[in-house]
């Protein structure tokens, strides 16, 4: 009998190096239109309602950074979320992030699945490391979504001594997500001419977090709603001070 032993993997040496300046990111496109504006539409909620402060970097398909093993490894997720970043000086602007050494480690990342392949899903430890697997044991971010428009589907895993574990939805379909302090959930309806479902944001009382067009459109209606009711005001009072002349009562010496 041959007794057989598996392999124990090594665990990889993380360590946190700006970007080199001759380094060649990425410049792969989009996989669909949809990811984008559900990225966007994200951010614009949190902008709307004033959540968004100086000190946070928000972004989309944006490089962040680790070196493992001693190489420079870069994933671009399509959403992501940094409580505290260092700011940097006037007129430079940020090519990419290295958690640690530039601020606060990533607390929120979404990724939106592909047709075609898993990477989103990855649990690849060598390189070309999968996303889970670097999301997870490199870059430890404590909250990973991610989000299959075919199937209209979302899935939440919070990081637990290390490992991911998937969290259930609340009676709503929404997931809580602490580091936003803010649910999320799946809203269908229509932004800027495309009537898609949507990644959409509640607050803990169940209020939905309005993007700016909405915002813009209740300002609208609340703005003509007041100049209706000025409007009826003003006929009231003209109806008054016409039923008082046929008394003989000048309205003007009131």
């Amino acid at each position: 009998m041959v007794l057989q032993i598996q392999p124990t993997q090594q665990k990889p040496t993380v360590t946190w190096n700006h970007l080199p300046a001759d380094f060649i990111l990425p410049d792969d496109p989009v996989e669909n239109i949809q990811q984008p504006i559900l990225a966007a539409a994200l951010t614009d909620a949190l902008g709307a309602k004033g959540y968004i402060q100086p000190q946070m970097l928000i972004g989309s398909n944006f490089g962040l950074v680790a070196t493992v093993n001693k190489k420079i490894v870069v994933k671009a997720p399509d959403w992501f979320y940094v409580p505290q970043v260092n700011p940097v000086e006037a007129n430079v602007i940020r090519r990419s992030y290295t958690p640690h050494l530039e601020g606060e480690p990533v607390a929120v990342v979404m990724e939106f699945l592909s047709e075609t392949d898993c990477g989103e899903l990855s649990i690849r430890s060598t390189p070309p490391y999968g996303k889970l697997y670097f999301y997870e044991h490199i870059l430890q971010v404590p909250i990973y979504v991610t989000y299959d428009p075919y199937e209209t589907s979302i899935e939440v895993r919070c990081l637990q001594e290390g490992k991911y574990v998937l969290q259930q939805a609340d009676e709503k379909q929404r997931w809580w997500i602490p580091e936003l302090e803010l649910f999320l959930g799946i809203w269908q309806g229509e932004r800027l001419g495309d009537n898609i479902n949507w990644l959409r944001w509640w607050d803990r009382e169940d209020n939905l977090l309005l993007w700016s067009s909405e915002q813009a459109q209740q300002e609208r209606q609340r703005a003509e709603q007041e100049h209706q009711r000025a409007e009826q005001e003003h006929q009231r009072a003209e109806m008054l001070a016409a039923k008082l002349r046929e008394l003989g009562v000048d309205p003007d010496n009131f």
